[in-house]
């Protein structure tokens, strides 16, 4: 591609609306706002724009040059540019060290003439301390368009509006100041700690791409800025930050009638017994926070729960809710959630995918040989956490630092600390065997020895092996599913499959060892995940479809009949659909095109469909509906419940209830909208988690 080629923002995206106000990346299919917004989505540059993973980098490179180009042009404009062809590029110049005084030329060019046009003839006078200089001039803010410089407080206009400015001539004042700045930073990050500290602030909300722009903000203001007071924070802050959450939250609903969306739930019971609900709705624009519920009147009753879910329905629009997703299996939950696909047959009702891959651990956690192994790893950590000499050798030794993985669910928390323990088997060995560890008193006491031989046994982590080869295929669904960064409705199906052949091929294809575990799967799938939504996603997936290990089933095909007969109530829409998803299954119509055939594998399969699917319309929008849709609900957004619990808390006037909603509602929209804060599977323990790892550290 040439330059010329790559210059041309239009080349790399498509408009997707007839003002060009939505443009769709031609490489990772992502949405942003204008051609603009791509150009840095491209680049990778602004705090408030997610980076392309997928372009090239020759078109990463030049996009990223030409913004910073034009960053630096547009600042030139602004201050005025501190150049003219008589004055050297650096003054290398300095006067004696013995002279006291320095004196400054007197500024006879162009750039230091009165606003009359006439050069000042005065000789500058002494310069004054450092310390009396204020800083350089700026920019005036009270004449838009006009360059005008302001003067320094402490500087000074001669009689022709010259300007007298002190400054040295070395570039030892780069050097002071690179000195200082170096002694001030471990004093500003220790100020920040205090703050968090004092507060009782989470570290991990310093990984918020806000706090880095609230820092940023704030240097460029210069020194003696004034915090927003309290009531300013509660007052026209907060009604501004809601205005602008909530554009982006309509911004996001004008995709749903094209893509479909899916309502997640997620309910929990309160320190005070309450027990409460969070409604999101996720699409591929985005995920949004609806509203939290005190559901507590309701939750043991089905009726009740189906008004509260059919009220959300109605809301979002029973048009473009394809699923609504639970994130746990309850009973009363279940039966509300049959009424509500008897009431409204287009949509589903489905359990999360990792609440149902943490079912599967579950039962696996209870076979003799992986409870064994499970009770020895936990002996390892538990003494490791609670004695000082091998914790401090543990964060020496082992990467990251800590042994012990966490997760929202305790049996997917289990296997992932199991696999990290393994990974670290080299380490924790020599941990053991180094001098530190023996020449001190723990390793001649009998736990001590207990702990060495524990780690040495070679038969240990044998069986570790053995049972990380089971689950580790699982939890790379579960991974692949939460941490794709398309909608993984298109892929679980072949991922179940694919877990289940990597168990049976890490266990030799031994049938008496791994038609157990398959067993504990299927009962699980069929009873608890299985949707058709995921064998219609299978079928659609055209990257799947093609490939030379494709297989079609009743499940698959049934499930794909399934959500057109229920998706596609108009039955002459059910007449067109036929012929399209004939030629769609010959590989004839959408298929033949060689770009179409080339993308399969490198689209996003909703843009894939939407990108080529426009032969065979009915059924494009039906897949791209179906491919659109989430398989998780709510746990991987690490969304914090301190704020809803004060939502419902009834001992409060109107108005502050009111200011709490708003807070609530700016606050999950706004850490929706960061996808760097989403679930890591692979974070350490945090103080959400920490009671599921207590058998993991705390003595019995």
């Amino acid at each position: 591609m040439s330059t010329e080629q790559i210059d041309a923002i239009e080349g790399h995206g498509f408009a997707i609306d007839k003002d060009k106000d939505r443009i769709q990346c031609n490489y990772c299919g992502k949405e942003v706002r204008g051609f603009n917004r791509l150009k840095h989505h491209l680049g990778g540059v602004g705090h408030d724009v997610t980076a392309c993973f997928a372009a090239p980098d020759n078109v990463k490179d030049r996009m990223r040059g030409l913004l910073l180009e034009k960053k630096k042009e547009r600042l030139i404009k602004e201050v005025g540019e501190i150049y003219h062809p008589d004055l050297p590029l650096k003054r290398h110049v300095s006067p004696p060290k013995n002279d006291p005084k320095r004196m400054l030329p007197t500024p006879t060019n162009p750039l230091y003439t009165s606003s009359n046009g006439e050069g000042n003839g005065e000789m500058w006078k002494e310069s004054r301390n450092v310390d009396d200089y204020s800083g350089p001039c700026r920019p005036s803010s009270s004449k838009k368009g006009n360059n005008a410089m302001e003067c320094p407080p402490n500087g000074s206009r001669n009689a022709y509006g010259g300007i007298h400015i002190s400054c040295k001539l070395e570039d030892e004042d780069v050097i002071v100041k690179e000195e200082v700045k170096n002694d001030s930073l471990p004093h500003v990050a220790k100020l920040i700690g205090s703050f968090f500290f004092e507060a009782g602030i989470d570290p991990n909300v310093i990984k918020l791409s806000s706090f880095q722009k609230m820092i940023d903000a704030s240097i460029s203001c210069g020194f003696g800025f004034r915090v927003p007071r309290h009531d300013e924070l509660k007052g026209w802050i907060l009604e501004e930050q809601l205005k602008e959450v909530s554009k982006h939250v309509e911004d996001v609903k004008s995709c749903w009638g094209r893509t479909g969306c899916s309502i997640l739930l997620d309910s929990w019971t309160d320190q005070h017994g309450r027990s409460l609900i969070r409604f999101l709705i996720d699409s591929p624009r985005g995920t949004i926070f609806l509203r939290s519920i005190d559901a507590s009147d309701a939750i043991s009753n089905t009726d009740a729960l189906f008004l509260l879910l059919n009220k959300v329905v109605e809301e979002v629009g029973v048009q473009n809710v394809v699923q609504v997703i639970a994130h746990e299996k309850s009973c009363y939950m279940e039966a509300a959630g049959k009424k509500l696909v008897e009431k409204y047959k287009s949509l589903f009702w489905t359990l999360s995918t990792d609440y149902c891959i943490n079912l599967i651990l579950e039962r696996i956690g209870l076979l003799d040989h992986v409870k064994k192994v499970l009770c020895d790893a936990k002996t390892v950590t538990r003494f490791i956490y609670n004695n000082l000499l091998p914790f401090e050798l543990m964060k020496k030794h082992i990467h990251g630092g800590y042994l012990i993985r966490q997760s929202k669910f305790k049996s997917i928390s289990d296997f992932l600390t199991l696999g990290n323990i393994l990974s670290e088997r080299e380490k924790l060995i020599y941990m053991f065997k180094s001098y530190a560890w023996g020449s001190s008193a723990e390793a001649s006491r009998p736990v001590g020895k207990k702990i060495f031989e524990l780690v040495n046994d070679p038969f240990f982590w044998a069986a570790v092996t053995d049972v990380t080869r089971v689950t580790n295929p699982l939890i790379s669904v579960m991974q692949r599913i939460d941490g794709c960064d398309s909608a993984p409705m298109g892929f679980l199906y072949d991922a179940m499959d694919r877990a289940k052949e990597a168990i049976k091929r890490n266990l030799g294809g031994e049938e008496a060892r791994y038609l157990p575990l398959w067993s504990i799967i299927d009962e699980i799938w069929d009873n608890y995940l299985h949707c058709p939504l995921h064998s219609a996603g299978y079928y659609l997936n055209p990257n799947l479809f093609c490939s030379n290990d494709f297989f079609v089933d009743a499940e698959v095909t049934s499930g794909l009949l399934g959500c057109i007969v229920r998706m596609i109530e108009n039955p002459s829409s059910q007449a067109m659909i036929v012929p399209q998803l004939e030629a769609y299954t010959l590989l004839s119509g959408v298929t033949l095109s060689e770009m179409a055939v080339d993308q399969r594998s490198k689209m996003q399969p909703a843009l894939w469909w939407a990108s080529y699917g426009d032969q065979s319309p009915e059924l494009q929008k039906f897949a791209i509906k179906i491919l659109s849709q989430p398989c998780s609900a709510a746990s991987r957004f690490k969304l914090k419940k301190d704020i809803s619990e004060l939502v419902h808390d009834k001992s409060r006037s109107w108005i502050e209830q009111q200011m709490f909603c708003n807070m609530e509602f700016v606050q999950n929209n706004l850490r929706l909208e960061d996808t760097s804060l989403f679930w890591d599977h692979g974070d350490r323990i945090g103080p959400e988690e920490s009671l599921l790892m207590d058998d993991w550290i705390l003595k019995v």
